[in-house]
């Protein structure tokens, strides 16, 4: 999609959404991009719920891909079927690696222990990539208070000939609590076992109190992303 042929300005758009909440983002994303070209990204990890039930909220037929890495807790892949009939998304894509990938690139299935970043690569990146072949834009729940490389992050960015909106960037951690609470949502269950934030499991461990949310992901190793937001669209 190229934005300015169809009467947008970029630079104008994002000053406008700047200072908008979650659902007028999200409704503006549904208002640009048509139906079935606009799809969000979900871990369904422990804030996933936030960003979900503001999207079905707008449209509960938002196409909603979520990367099953092979890696996957029980617990994430139980709270993702209780998530999505409890906010009634209707199109809930389940997205794996390669097979044949796998087994040229990962055949001991050890490649996170000795090549994270080609690990993330192989099992997120690449089917992300694929995945979002057809879609002209993408949600994704990264919020600013997690931090580091997300610690100035814009409300909607473009990538090539896609936009990417970030609806809950400049959300607070007690907006996106506050979500859970006005829904009655479920909390991710590794959240009550010390897990601020939930990936594959040889790649996360629990947080203290006091930690940063995410350094419970990749700990002891200097990396704090899987790629999908640092990686070029492929």
């Amino acid at each position: 999609m190229n934005i300015s042929a169809i009467g947008l300005d970029f630079d104008e758009l994002r000053r406008d959404l700047e200072g908008a909440s979650p659902r007028e983002i999200v409704e503006a994303a549904t208002n640009i991009i048509c139906p079935g070209r606009l799809g969000v990204v979900s871990s369904f990890g422990t804030e996933s719920a936030a960003l979900l039930a503001y999207v079905a909220e707008v449209d509960p037929s938002i196409p909603v891909v979520f990367l099953d890495t092979g890696w996957l807790f029980e617990e994430t892949l139980a709270y993702r079927d209780d998530l999505v009939a409890r906010l009634g998304l209707t199109d809930v894509r389940s997205i794996r690696p390669d097979p044949d990938a796998l087994a040229e690139r990962d055949p001991n299935g050890d490649l996170w222990f000795s090549n994270p970043d080609a690990c993330c690569f192989l099992r997120k990146v690449e089917p992300l990539a694929r995945a979002l072949k057809g879609f002209d834009g993408w949600f994704n729940g990264r919020k600013r208070y997690h931090g580091g490389q997300r610690s100035a992050i814009p409300v909607i960015e473009q990538e090539g000939n896609r936009l990417k909106f970030n609806p809950l960037a400049n959300a607070t951690r007690d907006e996106v609590e506050g979500v859970y609470d006005r829904l009655g949502l479920p909390r991710h269950p590794l959240a009550a076992q010390g897990f601020t934030s939930v990936g594959c499991m040889p790649c996360t461990s629990r947080t203290k109190p006091g930690d940063d949310l995410r350094s419970g992901r990749w700990a002891g190793r200097s990396k704090s992303e899987c790629g999908i937001h640092t990686v070029p669209t492929l």
